[in-house]
């Protein structure tokens, strides 16, 4: 597929992918309107402090990690489109109730729901899966995800006109919040009956459990308990941080470390009632794929996007503290982090279809990640502000075109559960923000930075001896194995 490709607007499929750029663009507006708002927040609302700040960037990554999983559940079941436009309609209520939070509190658990709005990623990732061939998924995908996650320098840069210039006065932070919500909902309404799932009737394959992801031997399945714990132990970092900022007694903090607990037994005991029955009943052959691709992607989102997600919240901060720079410049300097996905996270699909090998590109990708935030970690006040932005655009050139070409793997991994895999593996991506965010609480940015590069070298490790190259994934179909061709019969009766 070709960039050229993407202005001709009388093909379905290139319709079918501006339309959801635009509802994952919207979505990420919304999940990252505070950030460009913390000053004014700050200096209108006298009951909030920057540790308050701090903890809301945390919470607004927290729920997206079970919000990605149960999402990429609906999504076997219920296909992109419904869940899509519900997500935005319903999304746009926890965000309402954030704008107009008179309380800390208010604020904090308003902010807590509004994270479940980045699930919309990986209902977008589905989607276009659905529309385009394996030849050229890479760079529909990563053209999805560049553009879709560009909404967040979008608002960066629009928000605080808006606030401060359209609306003014205190409550124009409000206001601005406000209306992002409500532009998200009406487009929610719009996707309904802009799209469909795929260009057939029969495009999208439903899995037969959307209870638990299958997988395919027993050791495979320890594996994916294993890949459970984290998935919803880490919240355990939020609720010691809620603690500490005392929203939380001592006793609230106990009975939040118990629920967590048995959401993760409780997500075992489903992988296990799931998948037990059906590898003692037999896997055929040519349905059984290697869970640890899955595996092996889950911690390369955790060290790539992770790493974005935390780094894009404090990078500001960075650049004004360590160059003495304006807020506003800073913002502006720091904004070329995210200004790269536009194009590379793109290009990262694109090499991914073009090398001949997804395995091999996502390998360079990862290692490049691990020199750029490497070169970062060496900066200080006595390097020059350009050779500064040099070394951020570096690395941010590699940790989006990692993002682009783990989403060029994963549809070729096993058709009819693309969106558990997309969701497992995007719930990695925030596993790795509140990581990250929780360990930025507690060290120099610097520091910061070599933590980022020793992760995304830990995952290039596990890359190497995990990834398998997906079969068929340069083909014009995805592979259909005897029991996707069974239960595709079975539900078209």
């Amino acid at each position: 597929m070709q960039a050229k490709e993407l202005l001709e607007l009388e093909r379905r499929e290139i319709k079918a992918l501006h339309y959801t750029w635009i509802a994952f663009f919207l979505t990420f507006y919304v999940w990252f309107n505070m950030a460009p708002l913390a000053t004014s927040m700050l200096q209108t609302e006298s009951y909030l402090t920057p540790d308050h700040i701090k903890l809301f960037l945390i919470a607004n990554v927290a729920l997206t990690i079970p919000g990605r999983v149960v999402v990429g559940m609906a999504l076997d079941r219920f296909g992109p489109r419904r869940v899509f436009s519900i997500l935005m309609v319903v999304m746009a209520i926890p965000t309402w109730f954030f704008a107009f939070g008179t309380s800390a509190m208010q604020l904090f658990v308003a902010r807590l729901f509004m994270s479940i709005v980045g699930a919309g990623f990986v209902v977008g990732i589905h989607m276009t899966a659905l529309w385009f061939k394996p030849k050229d998924i890479g760079f529909a995908e990563g053209f999805y995800a560049g553009w879709g996650n560009f909404g967040s320098a979008a608002a960066a840069i629009t928000i605080p006109t808006v606030a401060l210039q359209f609306f003014g006065g205190d409550d124009g932070w409000r206001w601005a919040i406000a209306l992002s919500g409500l532009i998200m909902a009406a487009y929610g309404v719009v996707y309904w009956f802009l799209i469909t799932d795929g260009p057939t009737a029969d495009t999208h394959k439903k899995a037969r459990s959307a209870g638990a992801l299958e997988v395919s031997t027993w050791k495979d399945l320890l594996l994916y308990c294993l890949f459970i714990v984290p998935l919803y132990g880490v919240l355990s970092l939020l609720v010691y941080r809620t603690q500490g900022m005392g929203f939380l007694s001592a006793t609230g903090a106990w009975v939040c470390y118990g629920v967590i607990g048995l959401m993760v037994l409780y997500q075992i005991y489903k992988a296990i009632s799931v998948n037990v029955p059906i590898i003692k009943a037999g896997i055929p052959e040519d349905d059984k794929y290697p869970f640890t691709s899955v595996a092996a992607l889950n911690v390369t989102y955790f060290a790539n996007f992770g790493a974005e997600l935390a780094v894009v919240s404090m990078l500001p901060m960075f650049f004004a503290a360590t160059w003495t720079l304006d807020p506003t410049v800073a913002g502006l300097v720091a904004s070329t982090f995210a200004f790269v996905n536009l194009w590379a996270r793109p290009l990262g699909g694109y090499i991914s279809d073009r090398v001949g090998n997804r395995r091999l590109v996502m390998l360079v990708y990862m290692f490049g990640i691990g020199i750029g935030f490497g070169l970062m970690g060496l900066l200080n006040a006595e390097w020059p502000l350009f050779i500064a932005v040099v070394f951020t655009i570096l690395c941010s050139v590699f940790v989006q075109g990692a993002e682009g070409a783990t989403f060029g793997v994963i549809p070729s991994i096993k058709r009819r559960l693309t969106g558990q895999i997309s969701g497992l593996a995007g719930a990695y991506g925030n596993v790795g923000a509140v990581f990250y965010l929780f360990v930025f609480t507690l060290v120099e940015p610097n520091q910061f930075f070599f933590i980022i590069a020793i992760g995304a070298f830990i995952a290039w490790v596990l890359c190497f001896f995990w990834l398998k190259e997906p079969e068929d994934a340069f083909g014009d179909d995805y592979k259909m194995s005897s029991v996707d061709i069974q239960i595709a019969k079975e539900h078209n009766g």
